[in-house]
């Protein structure tokens, strides 16, 4: 599977960095140090070490995972991505109000079908990033409940589920 088909972390990016919702109550060191770390992504211990600091001055922040997320993941450390994914996916839980396993999600639960509300769709792309992150790993199974999740959550595909169910159907056929 290419990283072309599918980048959980630039739809993140996009659906959460615009959101003053998401930004709120970030230090203004701690942004400092997600910019540094953005401009010094190609020394990876420098900018590590930048994203290190404002998750230490910001834990749990959401702009921060996303920093570590999208670090992780461009970088190929996607065991690391993934423990990242899983932190979002509990934070985008809280923030929901959500039951405390996504496994227990229900429609009703959230607006999950309106793309404009933003923190159901900071679950949606989570859980979409994990699953992702799951079928990468080669943990095919977990992935493929986390895809049947979204899209019982999201039955119009907003979020672009049916593109890793996709994946999964092709997987282990030949290419005869």
């Amino acid at each position: 599977m290419r990283d072309a088909l599918f980048s959980p972390q630039s739809e993140i990016n996009e659906t959460l960095v615009a959101s003053a919702l998401l930004g709120h109550g970030l230090p203004s060191e701690a942004e400092h140090h997600l910019w540094e770390a953005g401009l010094s992504y190609h020394l990876d211990d420098i900018a590590e070490g930048h994203l290190r600091e404002a998750e230490a001055l910001a834990p749990g922040h959401a702009a921060v995972l996303i920093g570590l997320y999208r670090f992780y993941f461009y970088k190929g450390r996607l065991a690391e991505a993934l423990e990242v994914a899983r932190r979002c996916l509990t934070k985008a839980l809280e923030e929901n109000n959500l039951p405390t396993d996504w496994r227990a999600v229900r429609a009703g639960d959230a607006e999950f079908g309106r793309y404009e509300s933003i923190l159901p769709r900071f679950f949606l792309f989570s859980l979409k990033g994990y699953a992702y992150l799951q079928m990468r790993l080669g943990r095919t199974e977990e992935g493929r409940l986390a895809v049947e999740k979204l899209l019982d959550l999201d039955p119009t595909d907003k979020i672009g589920a049916k593109v890793l169910l996709g994946v999964l159907e092709r997987m282990g056929q030949d290419d005869d």
